[in-house]
């Protein structure tokens, strides 16, 4: 489980081919350093990548019980290529990373599950007049029905707030610090982007077409 609160944006090292799926390598930002304390990454964890909950292993030559070293590496499956735009994934693109939260963390953004409901289009970007900017986006059906304005959505792993949204097309507004800390002061109109839709009104959703739990038919 994660928050959309993004703590780390780093570099694509290298993308290989593997059948019908892909491995990744990423900078490792919370890579062990002697004399240093920290939490580093162990063999296993889930790991927000860009929206998309993937986990993480050793590089080769790496000992398999250990915290993993300098590099993230990641095995995404040919299902994952297909809910994703990551098949787009090149050496150099800056991803979104976050760490699973632990049960006593502050909830700073909203209950995000890592798993991608579809990939959006962004529309327009422009200058928002205060140091920030607004994006246009256009959602895909399993991500429009929950657009709520001033709802909570996940772009690209960053939790943000739907605004005017009509259709399958919304806005997000999106301020200078967010900018600075995650991959969307990098976007551009055309590019694509993972979305997850409220964990919580999904819930909601299924729970009341089915009846609620312990209701009986007639």
């Amino acid at each position: 489980m994660f928050t959309g609160i993004v703590s780390d944006c780093v570099q694509v090292l290298a993308v290989e081919r593997r059948g019908t799926g892909l491995w990744v390598r990423l900078e490792n930002p919370w890579r062990p350093v002697p004399g240093r304390a920290g939490d580093p990454v162990v063999p296993g964890e889930s790991i927000s990548v860009s929206g998309c909950c993937l986990t993480a292993v050793p590089a080769a030559g790496e000992p398999p019980g250990g915290p993993i070293g300098s590099e993230l590496c990641f095995d995404l499956s040919a299902e994952t290529l297909s809910r994703t735009w990551f098949s787009e994934l090149a050496p150099g693109r800056i991803l979104n990373l976050e760490r699973s939260v632990r049960l006593s963390d502050r909830l700073g953004g909203h209950l995000v599950s890592g798993h991608v409901d579809g990939t959006g289009e962004i529309l327009a970007v422009a200058d928002s007049g205060d140091g920030g900017r607004r994006f246009g986006f256009r959602a895909p059906a399993a991500v429009e029905r929950y657009l709520l304005d001033k709802g909570s959505v996940t772009i690209d792993g960053v939790s943000l707030t739907v605004v005017a949204p009509r259709g399958a097309c919304f806005d997000v507004a999106v301020i200078p610090a967010t900018l600075a800390a995650t991959s969307l002061g990098r976007a551009r109109a055309g590019e694509r982007v993972h979305l997850e839709a409220d964990l919580v009104g999904k819930w909601i959703e299924k729970l009341v077409a089915g009846g609620g739990p312990g209701q009986r038919g007639t």
